[in-house]
């Protein structure tokens, strides 16, 4: 059975190797090379800080007997610009590296920034029960429109997404990567 929580800053380890299964290509354009720890470390740290992007705060971890086998990110994206800051920040202070990434997400809609499941739990639904958690919690319960990006790359994660209910509103570029935004409202 899973179990579904708030993120706590000891998961830190867990959900930044997640994270990175999710948005490896993203962090490598943050930090200007493909370094799989050095990208490890910028989202750890930024995951034990409050009020950004990659916060805990704004993670859910998914746990299979006892042990995380998913994790989830998501924000207001009316809020992207004060939790882009500090991320903004870090990269400048500790990276060297000035960059303007486009918006990924826009006010009125709650925006997915990251699903992944570890690939010891793969294969077993796992991400389908994430989006479920997601639409009940914030779509339907809350009543809010929920956003994501997937990449065209991707096919089958927007036939997941398609599966759910998702559909494609427009398209975005983020760093260097093309994605089509999809979003899922309980009242289209």
């Amino acid at each position: 059975m899973l179990n579904f929580r708030q993120a706590t800053k000891e998961d830190a380890a867990s959900v930044a190797r997640l994270m990175m299964l999710a948005m490896d290509k993203i962090v490598y354009d943050f930090i200007g090379e493909n370094n799989y720890e050095k990208g490890v470390s910028l989202l750890e740290n930024l995951f034990r800080e409050t009020n950004n992007q990659y916060s805990f705060e704004n993670t859910y971890v998914v746990e299979f007997e006892g042990q995380i086998a998913g994790a989830t990110t998501f924000y207001d994206g009316e809020k992207l610009d004060e939790l882009r800051k500090p991320v903004l920040e870090v990269l400048k202070n500790e990276y060297n590296k000035t960059i303007n990434p486009q918006d990924e997400t826009q006010a009125g809609e709650i925006y997915i920034d990251t699903i992944a499941v570890s690939p010891d739990f793969q294969g077993k639904g796992i991400g389908s029960k994430i989006l479920d958690f997601l639409i009940e919690e914030i779509a339907i319960k809350q009543n809010q429109t929920l956003g994501l990006l997937v990449d065209f790359d991707n096919p089958s994660a927007k036939k997941l997404y398609e599966k759910k209910g998702f559909v494609v509103v427009g398209e975005k570029t983020l760093m260097s990567e093309h994605h089509e935004h999809m979003q899922y409202n309980q009242n289209q």
